[in-house]
C-alpha cells in the first residue's frame, strides 16, 4: 500500500465545513489539542507505519 495523495473525499467542502464546525467555540489551545487527538485517531485507523512515515514526509 502507498500513500494516496490524489483527491479522495467525495465531498471535500462538506468535510471542511464539518472540520471548521468541530473547532467552533474552542480556544486556540483546545483547537490545537483537538487537532492532535484527531491526528492520533486517524493514525491509529491507518495503522501502517510506512504509510504514516510517508504522510509525515508529505506534510513536511
Amino acid at each position: 500500500m502507498t500513500l494516496n495523495l490524489e483527491p479522495n473525499l467525495p465531498d471535500p467542502d462538506g468535510f471542511y465545513d464539518e472540520l471548521l464546525a468541530a473547532h467552533a467555540g474552542l480556544s486556540t489551545q483546545d483547537s490545537t489539542d483537538f487537532n492532535a487527538r484527531l491526528i492520533l485517531v486517524l493514525a491509529n485507523h491507518i495503522g501502517d507505519r510506512d504509510i504514516l512515515r510517508a504522510a509525515l514526509a508529505a506534510a513536511k
